[in-house]
């Protein structure tokens, strides 16, 4: 089988990875595949207990829809057994578990939302109560020997909550090793995870290495904020932005991110060429407004095609900007020329009767320019790319800046 230069496929692999563990195996294993024709064995293991997917999931899924474009094998292993566990990780207590028929079902699901990203024809998916669940005591004692208790306390959660007290159950300490043994049983050459699941990530090497094997290379990719700009994407959290919400309620939850997380979505939520990133962070920061535009045009695209996207943004346009914004606001023209601190702006346009009180009022979330949210008390308006602009104060309270 052909696949592209390795240098072109590391370039495009490493964008928006935290770590590759270890990197220098990483290019060994591409070249192997180079030289026998043989594509990667590339793994993720689904959460069945999370079934409904939104952009956060979509990180760790994009970074697999690479693999697939480079021609490499995915294994999407359903975790249907190891979901009667309960996974622990990044978890304060222990997790509740779910029964073989839930985590079958929702891992149907869960490959339902997830083919919006990946080639659904072209991934493997396997259930580890194919192997998990046939393993006698004797086969579970021989596993959990593979490993120490002094190990497992090294994982943040399990540490935290055994030096408060908390009750660590010990069905829990299987759970790293049954998905390390996911990965010996499909001799998994890259298993991708988020940073949370790095300890476990790691295990599956360890396992691997005693036998036999060549150990697997470890990807983690970063958790994604979710619209506050503060917490990890949960629906639980209700910051999320589904995949399968409709293409007008995307665009418009983009454009109420906080302006600090323009770049981050450009770069973990986007299809923008990996080249174009450097030049979108300095378009982020001089001009966020269009850019977040760019930002909602460029997802939304990826999961309703363009014509869709093209119709969320006219819609957002036509009826949320003009719905807001009566017919009669004043005008205000600043006499400084260039960038003006929005602080400063508010104050100047008399919206606001002093800075301190601006910032107040934009920490509140009760500023907004062309119909968005703004949460970043730093924000500057220049006055001949961002104008004219329609800025909102409260309830009533409109100005529109003119240059």
């Amino acid at each position: 089988m052909h696949f592209p230069p390795v240098d072109h496929q590391i370039l495009h692999l490493k964008r928006g990875v935290e770590e590759i563990i270890p990197e220098q195996d990483l290019r060994t294993k591409l070249l192997d595949a180079e030289k026998t024709g043989k594509p990667l064995t590339v793994k993720l293991g689904c959460d069945p207990s999370r079934p409904d997917l939104h952009l956060g999931h979509a990180v760790v899924l994009r970074k697999l829809r690479q693999f697939q474009d480079f021609g490499h094998e995915i294994v999407l292993i359903v975790g249907d057994f190891t979901g009667m566990i309960g996974d622990a990780s990044g978890r304060s207590k222990m997790r509740p578990a779910l029964s073989l028929d839930e985590t079958r079902r929702n891992g149907k699901t869960y490959f339902e939302q997830a083919s919006t990203i990946l080639a659904p024809e072209r991934v493997q998916i396997v259930y580890n109560s194919e192997w998990l669940g046939t393993l006698s005591f004797e086969d579970v004692v021989l596993l959990a020997g593979k490993t120490t208790v002094a190990r497992m306390l090294e994982r943040d959660d399990f540490a935290v909550r055994y030096s408060k007290g908390d009750p660590i159950g010990i069905h829990e300490f299987l759970y790293p090793l049954a998905q390390a043994q996911d990965s010996v049983e499909i001799q998994s050459d890259i298993e991708l995870g988020g940073t949370d699941q790095k300890f476990n990530l790691l295990m599956g090497r360890n396992l691997q290495k005693s036998v036999g094997q060549s150990p697997q290379v470890c990807m983690t990719l970063p958790i994604l904020e979710g619209l506050d700009g503060k917490e990890k994407m949960s629906k639980s959290l209700n910051n999320y932005i589904g995949l399968s919400e409709s293409a007008e309620q995307m665009y418009g939850k983009i454009l109420s991110l906080p302006d600090a997380l323009i770049y981050r979505y450009f770069e973990l939520a986007s299809d923008e060429e990996t080249t174009e990133l450097p030049r979108l962070r300095q378009f982020a920061s001089e001009s966020p407004r269009d850019a977040k535009h760019r930002l909602a045009l460029s997802v939304t695209r990826l999961y309703h095609g363009s014509d869709q996207a093209e119709q969320a943004r006219d819609h957002f346009e036509r009826t949320i900007i003009a719905k807001q914004v009566p017919n009669d606001i004043p005008s205000f023209t600043p006499e400084t020329k260039g960038p003006i601190g929005l602080l400063s702006l508010l104050t100047m346009a008399g919206l606001t009767s002093s800075n301190g009180a601006a910032r107040r009022l934009v920490e509140q979330g009760a500023v907004s320019i062309d119909g968005e949210k703004v949460t970043d008390s730093r924000r500057e308006i220049h006055t001949e790319k961002d104008t004219p602009c329609v800025i909102k104060v409260g309830k009533r309270r409109f100005v529109r800046v003119v240059g």
